[in-house]
């Protein structure tokens, strides 16, 4: 309500207001004491839409300054305002037949555009541009040819004016015409693919790739789009994308090189390096993550993987190092794995047999049928010549889902063995 009134009262000064002629003046240089008024309801407002209004004083700050840029202004409001028919007026009354000012001759077509008077605007759009010669005005008339749906005719336009400066605004257009209405989508790909290898990837013409890319299912295309932009803006969500990608392809080698590479997934490098048994870099990437998120698990996955890469397993620096390790992560967590891996490794090197089972038996308490943590269980009792124990509990071992595997196996063996002597020596006696 307040702001109505202000308005109100702001029309009735601009109504009463001497409309003499002005000398012209300086943009940086008042016209009159109240320009800086004007200037503020005007905006006003264009803030709340009342485009109206905002027309009216920024046409009254043109006539009482004769600054151009208040009726530039004054017409875009009427324009938002779908007062077309007065711009046309307004603009034809301020340059006659003359083509000298550019934006008084744009904001014409874009009023008889508005009209849906395309012919008028066409042939205006023609003239400008051929003594502007600026991109935005070739854009301007292909827009119009694409009206009328003369879309040859159109991408000639556009082809012209980026002979000139390649601007990528202009390409964008092109490719849309060619992929889009007429059709010619390899020829729409092959243009942006051109000026990326000319003049980089700036984030236009990769977007634009992308989504021909995506629309034509072209896998490798996407993929080649993202690692430029990857190159260009290390985001994870790009590179999140690259990932993606390579899984689907199943190309392990090149996933494996860009997550080293680029750093934006450890967790996934680490699993990939598990899964192809490189257990140095898996014992080395786990350790520095340790460090750097205080995560126990990755300590407890280093002091494994430092193990299974030992060369000499009876190293016994190494072995004092992967127990250390371990003995701090089964104090904050009672993870079954690292238990039976610490209790497993006491008993095999022979180290504190008694101390390897205790582990290994709380790892038994929390998955009871494990046929790994029997089977450790087992070889503690071999260890301590308690092969007829040793074999109840393999012979369990056996029937279990793992119970195949080949240190099982050579488990069940040796025990057998040492049952069949023990059982042997007794009959001697």
């Amino acid at each position: 309500m307040f702001f109505k009134i202000i308005i109100t009262t702001l029309l009735a000064l601009i109504l009463g207001a001497c409309a003499g002629s002005h000398s012209p003046v300086k943009p940086n240089e008042k016209a009159f004491v109240e320009e800086d008024a004007y200037i503020l309801f005007a905006l006003r407002a264009e803030q709340l839409k009342d485009y109206g209004n905002a027309s009216i004083i920024f046409n009254t700050l043109w006539e009482k300054s004769e600054k151009r840029e208040y009726l530039y202004k004054s017409l875009q409001n009427d324009i938002a305002n779908t007062e077309y028919k007065k711009v046309v007026k307004k603009v034809d009354e301020v340059i006659e037949s003359k083509l000298d000012d550019f934006i008084l001759i744009r904001l014409k077509i874009i009023a008889l555009l508005g009209e849906e008077k395309f012919e008028d605007a066409r042939v205006l759009a023609i003239k400008l541009v051929d003594i502007s010669k600026k991109p935005t005005d070739y854009i301007m008339v292909s827009d119009i040819y694409v009206k009328q749906k003369k879309f040859d005719t159109a991408l000639k336009y556009l082809e012209s004016a980026y002979s000139k400066e390649y601007n990528e605004n202009i390409l964008d257009r092109m490719s849309i015409i060619l992929y889009v209405n007429l059709q010619r989508k390899k020829d729409a790909i092959a243009q942006l693919e051109t000026h990326l290898r000319l003049h980089g990837c700036s984030k236009k013409v990769c977007d634009r790739l992308l989504g021909f890319y995506s629309n034509e299912n072209n896998i490798d295309g996407l993929l080649s789009i993202y690692l430029r932009k990857y190159s260009l803006h290390k985001s994870s969500e790009i590179a999140n994308k690259i990932v993606q990608i390579y899984l689907y392809k199943k190309e392990h080698l090149k996933l494996l090189i860009f997550l080293k590479d680029s750093g934006s997934d450890d967790d996934l490098l680490l699993q990939l390096y598990i899964n192809s048994k490189n257990y140095e870099k898996a014992y080395l990437l786990a350790e520095k993550l340790y460090e750097e998120k205080g995560d126990i698990n990755y300590l407890g996955q280093s002091a494994i993987f430092e193990y299974e890469n030992a060369k000499n397993k009876n190293n016994k620096k190494m072995q004092r190092s992967v127990i250390k390790k371990l003995s701090k992560v089964v104090k904050i967590d009672k993870n079954a794995l690292y238990l039976n891996y610490l209790g497993y490794l006491l008993i095999d090197h022979s180290i504190d047999i008694k101390k390897g089972m205790i582990y290994v038996r709380e790892a038994l308490n929390i998955e009871p049928q494990s046929a790994f943590y029997l089977d450790s269980l087992a070889w503690g009792y071999y260890k301590l010549g308690k092969c007829k124990k040793a074999l109840r509990v393999i012979k369990k071992v056996i029937k279990l889902e793992g119970g195949d595997d080949p240190e099982v196996l050579a488990h069940f063996k040796a025990i057998k063995k040492c049952k069949n002597k023990k059982t042997k020596g007794k009959k001697k006696r």
